[in-house]
């Protein structure tokens, strides 16, 4: 699939690439070190990156602006997106063929052409592998590269905290140290916390709530709150885990409103959560998964199902 992935690429004269709406480091760092490294190895192709921006995350990649005419006769490549609707920029679908790039369970399997490994514990460490099997064709590999996929890396594992973190990923992650890396830079941009986030932080140890002895918990930031501390929806997210150490804790879910629905985000420790999320419009890993509800009794709906989860789940 790597090959056939690489042939398209020589084939095209400009590529697009998108990724998940409201991006993540490894939504950027794939999208931007799939496009580093064939504009480097192809200096001749024309690369943009499409999709809206996160403030706390320019430092690492910045999109480019994209006319609906540059999708004629364009290979698009979508990294780290599960479901079609949850792509950032619709206008994917205006390009001549499509290839699919996602180590989320392939529920949604859009696309002309599709490289899924959930295996991979982050789709930048998919794109690292993709550079690696194509050097003796001609990829390269610069430290600009290896800077967006380290961040990628480190930020879907958790700094190698979470259960996805393998013998791979520690091996790739080494190369790209080699490489130039500056793991310092990496950690300051991803985890500086503004005070207002700082403030909303203590807020959310204070008044998170725990059921079944502790093995459940859950917290939901309202609109109210959020506008109190000074806090963007997208800031906000970033406490997930805020929370996940707690002793005894298996799952939890983490609830902020948006204008017109509450996002959920469901993290576990060990159930299986992706199907909850399903029935809630969403989906995703099996312990990290995300969905979304639009009234007070469907969230009441999540908790109950993530305690059902969690009560049938043996060691």
């Amino acid at each position: 699939m790597k090959a056939e992935i690489l042939e398209n690429i020589k084939k095209y004269d400009r590529i697009i690439i998108h990724r998940h709406v409201r991006p993540d480091p490894d939504a950027l760092g794939s999208q931007g070190g799939l496009a580093q490294i064939i504009k480097d190895s192809f200096p001749d192709k024309e690369v943009y990156m499409a999709g809206e921006e996160i403030d706390s995350l320019t430092f690492l990649v910045k999109m480019d602006e994209i006319t609906d005419e540059m999708y004629e006769g364009a290979l698009v490549i979508v990294c780290d997106t599960a479901n079609s609707p949850r792509i950032s920029d619709q206008r994917y679908r205006l390009g001549d063929k499509v290839i699919k790039i996602d180590h989320h369970p392939n529920e949604d399997p859009y696309g002309d052409l599709l490289w899924v490994d959930t295996n991979a514990s982050s789709v930048s460490e998919m794109i690292m592998d993709f550079g690696l099997s194509g050097r003796e064709q001609g990829l390269v590999l610069t430290k600009e590269t290896a800077r967006l996929l380290y961040a990628g890396i480190v930020g879907d594992t958790g700094r190698f905290l979470y259960s996805n973190t393998t013998e791979r990923t520690f091996r790739y992650a080494a190369e790209l140290i080699a490489a130039g890396v500056s793991t310092h830079e990496i950690y300051e941009g991803l985890y500086k916390t503004s005070e207002p986030l700082a403030r909303l932080t203590g807020y959310v140890m204070e008044h998170f709530k725990t059921y079944d002895s502790g093995r459940v918990g859950s917290m939901h930031l309202t609109k109210d709150i959020l506008v109190k501390y000074g806090v963007t929806v997208s800031e906000a997210s970033l406490l997930v885990n805020a929370f996940s150490h707690v002793e005894g804790m298996l799952a939890w879910a983490f609830f902020v409103d948006e204008p017109d629905q509450v996002r959920v985000r469901i993290r576990s420790k060990g159930p299986v959560v992706n199907v909850l999320a399903r029935q809630f419009n969403g989906g995703g890993h099996p312990r990290s998964s995300g969905a979304t509800v639009y009234t007070a009794e469907d969230t009441q709906k999540v908790i109950e199902g993530l305690r059902r989860i969690v009560s049938d789940y043996t060691f």
